[in-house]
């Protein structure tokens, strides 16, 4: 982006300003929304970058804005992120147990490909697919906006792939609790096919809990240790990145680097090695939620409807058969590890 004048003459904090506050009002009113009966369950991630798609529709982006609404979208998400590390310890892994991590893993790996793959049949752009398939395989809108700082799509195709993962995980927190009698799932088993297959963490817990503590307590921890893979992921599609603009010199130096990955995964170590108190992850859970919700908000707002819709419905169709795939791969392998 190319600084005017009136930009430079202002300073770099003056000039971010607009746009981050455009943002963190969207983000805030995304939480109100939250308060309202029925609404309490969705994410505000979800919300914000809902309403800033109808506000930069309705309203248009500000000119003044747009530095501040880049900066959102790409420095306040990248701390974010690496702050998720804070939520997350090696010892999650060890709860699950080696049977839950190698169910975990291969749903994820299988999902992936399997949405690649089905994403190529079905003629879905490349930078879609992939938003899909890691918002299907990891964790919804957080993995979604992560995979897209290498990816590089644009920021329809990043609300594109959150309407698909909130829609059917959605479906999925209200259809789980109904199927572990007919599935012959006892709680620990119901727990970890909710942690391995539900797009986002909020919509694991709501299905998980939904049969008791145990599932719910175990349901969460899968779903946690399955957050991890967040990281490798990233840096695997930053390298497919990295081949995908020449083997050139000029293609290296346009590769994207996903450093913040690096920082997630050691702050799950420092989190795993040392004692950090309490307070501090307390603090930094909520503070994580809304930085994630502030980059979401500045993404829905340069978010184009008319070409959200000229996408058409076989990227929803994709996002449908992932998450069919990773609700039946996903059971065969807790019934067969069972």
């Amino acid at each position: 982006m190319v600084r005017t004048d009136a930009e430079t003459r202002r300073g770099p904090v003056a000039t971010l300003l607009p746009g981050v506050a455009l943002a963190g009002l969207i983000a805030a009113a995304a939480y109100g929304v939250r308060l309202a009966p029925g609404m309490g369950s969705l994410s505000p991630m979800i919300l914000a970058i809902a309403l800033g798609a109808v506000m930069g529709n309705l309203i248009g982006v500000p000119d003044v804005a747009r530095a501040g609404l880049a900066f959102a979208m790409r420095r306040l998400l990248r701390v974010a992120i690496v702050l998720l590390g804070l939520q997350l310890t090696i010892l999650q892994v060890i709860a699950v147990g080696a049977g839950g991590v190698i169910a975990i893993v291969v749903t994820l790996i299988a999902t992936f490909a399997v949405t690649t793959w089905l994403g190529r049949l079905l003629g879905v752009d490349r930078g879609l697919t992939q938003l899909i398939a890691a918002g299907t395989s990891i964790c919804g809108a957080s993995a979604i906006v992560a995979a897209n700082t290498v990816t590089r799509a644009p920021d329809e195709d990043v609300a594109y792939a959150v309407a698909c993962v909130t829609l059917f995980g959605t479906v999925a927190m209200l259809a789980y609790p109904l199927l572990p009698g007919v599935l012959n799932l006892d709680p620990l088993a119901y727990g970890l096919w909710t942690g391995a297959s539900i797009h986002e963490i909020a919509q694991v817990v709501g299905a998980s809990f939904a049969q008791g503590q145990a599932a719910g307590e175990f349901g969460t921890v899968a779903k946690l240790a399955r957050v991890m893979m967040l990281a490798p992921v990233v840096i695997a599609l930053g390298l497919i990145a990295a081949r995908a603009t020449g083997a050139g010199p000029a293609g290296r130096a346009s590769a994207p680097t996903p450093w913040f990955a690096l920082g997630f995964v050691a702050l799950i170590v420092v989190n795993s090695v040392f004692a950090i108190p309490v307070a501090m992850k307390e603090f930094a859970a909520p503070v994580t939620t809304l930085l994630l919700t502030v980059a979401l908000a500045a993404m829905g707002i340069g978010a184009n409807i008319a070409e959200l819709r000229a996408r058409g419905l076989r990227p929803l169709l994709l996002g449908l058969c992932s998450f069919l795939f990773i609700a039946c791969f996903s059971l065969g392998l807790v019934k067969l590890l069972a």
